[in-house]
């Protein structure tokens, strides 16, 4: 009879086939420690440290900025902020799926040049690009000329300052953040699949919905969250092609910093901000296990 090996020694046996990839887990690891986890938990601390008379911060820890977070203004600017991104994730999702389908089925030359047409805005200034919307919306402007001539829009009407010019520039900005990941994930999907589904009697759109967007899960799911985390953050598009109707929990954050030299209030502020960026993060972690146990029960298309 052959005598059972030792427990520690199947867990040394263990640990030196893993040791390859924790070594190479090790310096992302460090990296995210050092840069995300440390400063969130400084950010977190301060929340809890008394404002400083000038702009500084006292030594104790009290609560009170913690109970000033029931300002009244403060529902209306966190709904407004999630609503935001919530609308803009789902408008970059929808417009980049089937972009992402398009450009993987091109010809080889024909993708390098679409390809650089999503890639070509990052080739100028953020803010450039922000200005020029700006001067694109202003009642001055070419748009808004073109939208009263063809009496699609009342002289009155103003395409500045409101929550749908926030909405429209937010769009613009992260979809091709959303095209990338979505393509990344297409192009590597197999399309004969969608071509069998099609000979099993699908209906084009049957395969695209039922094949091939479970295809690319992983693609869409990465888009959604480069998409929906940063645009919790924006305070420059708000600020800019909003105005204070459509301020953001990061304008808010912004003047605390910066104009009322509040550190508390906005480390407060920003962990409020961190919360709503991890609590969607875990729902999208844990989706594609979702998604795998109801693929193996036989549910998954």
């Amino acid at each position: 009879m052959i005598a059972e090996e030792p427990l520690s020694t199947k867990m040394n046996h263990k640990l030196r086939s893993s040791l390859p990839e924790i070594l190479v887990t090790l310096p992302s690891l460090g990296w995210l420690t050092v840069f995300f986890v440390v400063p969130g938990v400084i950010v977190l601390a301060i929340a809890f440290k008394p404002a400083g008379a000038y702009g500084g911060i006292d030594d104790g820890w009290t609560w009170e900025t913690i109970r000033s977070l029931g300002n009244p203004a403060y529902p209306s600017i966190v709904w407004r902020t999630v609503w935001l991104s919530a609308v803009t994730t789902l408008a970059c999702i929808l417009l980049a799926t089937p972009t992402g389908y398009y450009v993987a089925r091109s010809p080889l030359r024909q993708r390098r040049w679409l390809l650089l047409a999503v890639i070509v805005p990052f080739w100028t200034s953020f803010l450039i690009r922000i200005f020029a919307w700006k001067v694109l919306l202003h009642p001055d402007g070419i748009l808004k000329r073109t939208l009263v001539a063809l009496n699609l829009l009342a002289p009155e009407t103003s395409l500045l300052y409101s929550s749908g010019a926030v909405l429209l520039v937010m769009v613009y900005t992260f979809l091709p953040f959303a095209v990338l990941p979505i393509f990344a994930a297409a192009e590597k999907f197999d399309f004969r699949l969608t071509e069998a589904a099609r000979d099993l009697g699908a209906t084009p759109f049957q395969a695209f919905r039922r094949v091939f967007l479970p295809g690319i899960r992983t693609g869409i799911l990465t888009a959604v969250l480069v998409v929906f985390i940063p645009a919790l953050g924006s305070y420059v598009i708000p600020d800019l092609v909003g105005g204070p109707g459509a301020e953001m929990i990061g304008n808010k954050i912004a003047q605390r910093t910066f104009v009322d030299r509040n550190l508390p209030h906005a480390s407060a502020l920003s962990a409020c901000l961190m919360l709503a960026v991890l609590a969607p993060l875990l729902v999208l972690l844990f989706a594609p296990v979702r998604f795998r146990n109801r693929d193996k029960t036989g549910d998954g298309l």
